[in-house]
């Protein structure tokens, strides 16, 4: 492994990097808020990470090995005065501080946002609890398991059992921290307008509601199609193979050859029969056929097969296997990292690609006795003035100002534009007059849609070019996911678009990386999820593999492109460059790899694994049955699993399963044990919840078609700057001429258009 990355966080000084300059303070002892400062890190960040105790579960772990890499480390103990007085020190040379703190628990160290903006006006202040500030339960732990329990989503996956099902994959810890990443750079943003700081908060709930904008909504006029939704119980085109391993096909195969053979040996009679063991599935119209053929050939006969007849599929690999893919090396996805405690191994790298890049800045380095002299050498005095706001003025939204067109499909691509719509950017989304692909997936379509102005536009013909010029030149961003030679056929590949206009930023959002054989290929989230091992993990110890059905390869993806946007817009305010930049699928998910690495003999380094029945990793940290229900337990510290062994006798289980939900968890409290009820079936308790109103997590808004529709709200709290979440989706062409008009064509121009069929 010769290219193995600078060894030490000093070696990189002096770069012009995007964030060069920037001073981070990192106080997070979890995944997201961990894994949020390595992304600000490899940006160009100078990242100071105060060592703090972990659970000791996690104290261990490799993943902070990997999330704390590059980063300055420094062990003040925040338990005295003189702690607190060093940290405070610290955080007057600091522009951002990244935490994972409880409002009381920050109030206990001095940390309230309150004393922190009258302290240090131009300070970011960005942290990422289990539950918003202005929740009910925002003291409650942050344990990812206990609120996933408590918004009812163990009960959203589906398992190999009835009931909840403990989810392997931290999938809200992973979202959260590019949820974090982004607030922060929004907030940089507003403080290069607004000459102030403030607070940037996101939590493990709103990042675990970010997949159920997909699910969790409801419409005083709902469609059929959209009444319907796309329950748990929609069976995953998941088959096994000959030789025993699975393989994930989307969409349907039935064009590939080998499986059109297939049918036509089967006859119409043995394909209905096949088909008729199986519920029905909305990608595969020949579900149980498909399975059928699939499992008289092995796994890489059948990849192989697929791929070349333009088929997306991926074998369901073990964990790990991921870092050997050439796909991913030449992406830099994974690099080498020469860690000294493991040596050389190979760890996942930045997901995204911007200019000057993303890179790795070095590997785990030890506690230093005393950083303030390092720290205090590098200060930037010279910290932005505090504006004062113009007379009359309201609080604008992070991102106010910012112009977005949005020309993506599906999912990935369009949820990006939403999130940036939510931050206050004006969206125009651009689809064919025949309609989005995923508009027939209504709910699912609505759920990335939000805050946008909807264009029915044909692009790729004479005719549409005009329009599309007048968007682009109107324009400070554009965004899709459009497959790269499609996107040249159409006139939207990045180098077309800037050609003209070099101070745009475009940003694209592949499948596989904008490098390497894959580059060009079809893929979506499900083939990521079993490319990067996590539906082996999430299937449980000898099950089959199984899908996690969030999306979280396409939500990872698309807010890592939101971070690479941000980065190139905050470089453009600096040196008036625009840029293309670029996130994939597979980048996204394989950062999430990181829980283990591949050391210089090919090994993976252990990983926890899902127990066969689903429950759970361990006894203190699982699901269990209760007499009316479920509860979830997470003692991840000695003492609290320890308190769960001397409450229960050693044997919870059968303690647990003796109680009900209430009494179990008042059981679990008066012990000192973690512990949440295991909800079921919460998607309209959710959606009629006060406690989740008040805290912002519902939106409303009049739908042109579905009358008053309500969804999941604010992915984030910006204080006193508001989020822009009052625009319902668009129905179809609903703002074409309005926003065509406004660029300058007339009423006769627009007749024109769409009397040919380009528009809508």
């Amino acid at each position: 492994m010769s290219n193995a990355q600078d060894q030490s966080p000093e070696a990189n000084a002096g770069s012009q990097d995007i964030l060069s300059g920037l001073r981070v303070i990192d106080l997070a002892t979890g995944l997201a808020g961990s894994a949020a400062s390595l992304y600000l890190a490899e940006a160009g960040a100078e990242v100071l990470k105060i060592v703090r105790p972990r659970p000791d579960a996690e104290r261990d772990a490799v993943l902070y090995r990997v999330l704390d890499r590059g980063k300055r480390r420094v062990a003040p103990n925040l338990c005295d005065a003189a702690g607190l007085a060093a940290l405070d020190e610290l955080l007057a040379g600091a522009d951002v501080l990244v935490h994972d703190l409880t409002p009381s628990e920050a109030a206990g160290f001095l940390l309230a946002d309150a004393d922190l903006r009258q302290r240090y006006p131009s300070l970011v202040i960005a942290s990422v609890a289990g539950w918003p500030p202005r929740h009910s339960m925002a003291n409650e732990p942050a344990r990812e398991t206990l609120v996933l329990a408590r918004l009812g989503l163990l009960d959203e996956q589906p398992g190999h059992r009835p009931g909840p099902v403990f989810i392997r994959m931290p999938f809200a810890s992973w979202i959260a921290s590019w949820l974090l990443a982004v607030a922060v750079m929004a907030r940089l943003i507003a403080r290069d307008r607004d000459g102030r700081g403030g607070v940037a908060h996101t939590s493990l709930a709103q990042a675990a509601l970010v997949p159920m904008t997909m699910h969790w909504s409801r419409a005083e006029r709902p469609s059929p199609a959209f009444a319907k939704g796309l329950d748990k119980s929609v069976p995953i085109p998941l088959h096994q193979c000959s030789d025993g391993r699975w393989i994930h096909v989307h969409y349907s195969p039935d064009a590939a050859p080998w499986m059109a053979q297939g049918l036509a040996e089967m006859g119409e009679a043995g394909v209905a029969h096949a088909n008729a063991q199986w519920p029905p599935s909305h990608v595969a119209p020949n579900f149980g056929a498909n399975k059928a053929i699939i499992a008289t050939r092995p796994a890489q006969d059948w990849v192989e097969h697929f791929w070349a007849h333009d088929v997306a599929a991926q074998i369901a690999v073990p964990f790990g296997e991921i870092y050997a893919d050439e796909q991913a090396r030449q992406n830099g996805y994974v690099m080498a990292v020469d860690d000294p405690g493991l040596g050389t191994c190979w760890q996942p790298g930045p997901a995204i690609t911007i200019d000057p890049p993303a890179r790795v800045r070095g590997p785990l380095s030890p506690v230093a006795e005393d950083t303030m002299p390092a720290w205090n050498a590098n200060r930037n005095t010279a910290q932005p003035a505090v504006a004062q706001p113009a007379e009359g003025s309201g609080a604008m939204a992070p991102l106010h100002g910012l112009r977005v067109l949005d020309l993506g499909a599906y999912l990935a691509g369009p949820f990006a534009c939403m999130v940036l719509a939510d931050l206050g950017a004006d969206v125009i989304k651009v689809e064919p007059p025949a309609g989005d692909a995923m508009r027939r997936l209504e709910r699912i379509f609505a759920g990335t849609q939000r805050g946008k102005r909807g264009v029915a536009l044909k692009l790729g013909t004479p005719g549409s070019q005009p329009a599309l010029r007048a968007l682009v030149a109107w324009a400070d961003v554009v965004h899709h996911n459009v497959r790269m030679p499609a996107a040249r056929k159409l006139g939207i590949a990045p180098e077309q678009l800037r050609a003209g206009k070099p101070e745009l930023v475009c940003a694209h959002v592949s499948s596989y990386g904008p490098a390497g054989p894959r580059a060009d290929w079809p893929g979506f989230d499900q083939l990521m999820q079993a490319a990067c091992g996590w539906e082996v993990e999430c299937g449980g110890v000898g099950n089959a593999p199984m899908w996690l059905r969030f999306g979280v390869g396409d939500h990872l993806a698309a807010l890592s492109s939101v971070f690479a946007v941000l980065l190139a817009l905050y470089h453009r305010s600096r040196t008036g460059q625009g840029q293309a930049v670029a996130s994939s699928l597979l980048g996204a998910m394989l950062m999430t790899a990181g829980e283990a690495v591949c050391l210089q003999d090919g090994s993976l380094t252990p990983v926890a694994q899902l127990d066969a029945e689903q429950t759970g990793l361990s006894p203190a940290h699982r699901l269990y049955r209760c007499r009316d229900g479920w509860v979830a337990v997470a003692a991840l510290a000695a003492h609290e699993a320890q308190a769960l062994m001397a409450l229960s006798g050693d044997d919870p289980a059968a303690f647990l399963s003796a109680l009900d939900v209430q009494a179990a968890l008042a059981a679990l409290q008066n012990a000192g044990v973690p512990g949440a009820p295991a909800l079921e079936a919460q998607a309209q308790p959710f959606l009629d919840s006060a406690a989740h109103a008040a805290a912002g997590l519902h939106a409303h808004y009049p739908h042109a078609a579905y009358g008053n529709l309500q969804q999941i709200g604010a992915l984030w709290d910006f204080g006193e700057l508001p989020l822009s979440i009052d625009r319902a989706p668009p129905a179809l062409g609903e703002h074409s001429r309005e926003v065509l008009s406004m660029l300058g064509f007339s009423s006769q121009q627009l007749d024109e258009l769409a009397a040919q069929g380009l528009i809508a």
